[in-house]
């Protein structure tokens, strides 16, 4: 089946790049391309697109604000936002909110067709962006090294997830991709995503960032064996 892309971007421009290049290739469907969050959020709750893609400079709601309450509502939804200029804050924030990717405007048309195809597997490029800037790693490092150590004198809670779904959210909190997964655990990509979905549903939270969070906070998973297991 084709990928659905709603294409919201408050530059003529960018919206015009990002329709060339869904021209180049057969395997999406363009719900719409419009200028305003707001009738993109509108769209967005209506069509249910398999892929978001935003731009950074979106206002009232912003463009962060726009892809966690998507988040939160569509948990398939594959959220790219698009920046003018790369910045640390910006994708920190990309991080928080959930987005799958955070790509500057100048990349070119095959690898944004690309990473369109990945966010809608459900794949999380965003990772290989963190790897790349060590500031905004070590600061969600540390967001989850504060939370490890509050939940350490905690006793943990009866966790509301199968013992495969938190099988799933260990593995998402070593940083791999659903695909990834899928391999390590020996079953199909859409069982991964299927599982998440749940996840975040059961725990009432829009991201696998979140989701992750929640699960230390509540000693079902702890960070520190996770970052001595990537040492």
């Amino acid at each position: 089946m084709a990928i659905r892309v709603l294409i919201v971007d408050d530059s003529k421009g960018g919206r015009d790049g990002v329709l060339r290049a869904l021209r180049r290739a057969t395997d999406f469907e363009l719900i719409a391309a419009v200028p305003s969050s707001q009738e993109g959020l509108r769209l967005a709750m209506d069509l249910k697109p398999d892929v978001l893609v935003a731009s950074t400079g979106l206002q009232l709601p912003t463009s962060f604000e726009l892809a966690r309450f998507l988040g939160l509502r569509i948990p398939t939804l594959g959220v790219l936002l698009v920046t003018e200029v790369e910045s640390d804050e910006e994708l920190y924030e990309a991080v928080r909110v959930g987005a799958a990717g955070y790509l500057c405007r100048s990349i070119g048309a095959e690898a944004l067709l690309q990473a369109i195809r990945r966010a809608a597997r459900g794949e999380y490029l965003i990772d290989d962006a963190v790897l790349t800037h060590p500031r905004v790693a070590a600061r969600v490092l540390h967001e989850f090294r504060e939370i490890s150590g509050l939940s350490k004198g905690l006793q943990p809670l009866l966790a509301p997830l199968s013992p495969r779904e938190i099988e799933i959210l260990d593995q998402a909190a070593r940083g791999n991709s659903n695909k990834q997964i899928a391999r390590r655990l020996s079953i199909s990509d859409q069982t991964v995503k299927n599982h998440i979905s749940s996840i975040l549903r059961k725990l009432a939270v829009n991201d696998r960032t979140q989701a992750v969070v929640f699960a230390l906070r509540h000693g079902w998973i702890r960070v520190d064996e996770q970052v001595k297991g990537q040492g």
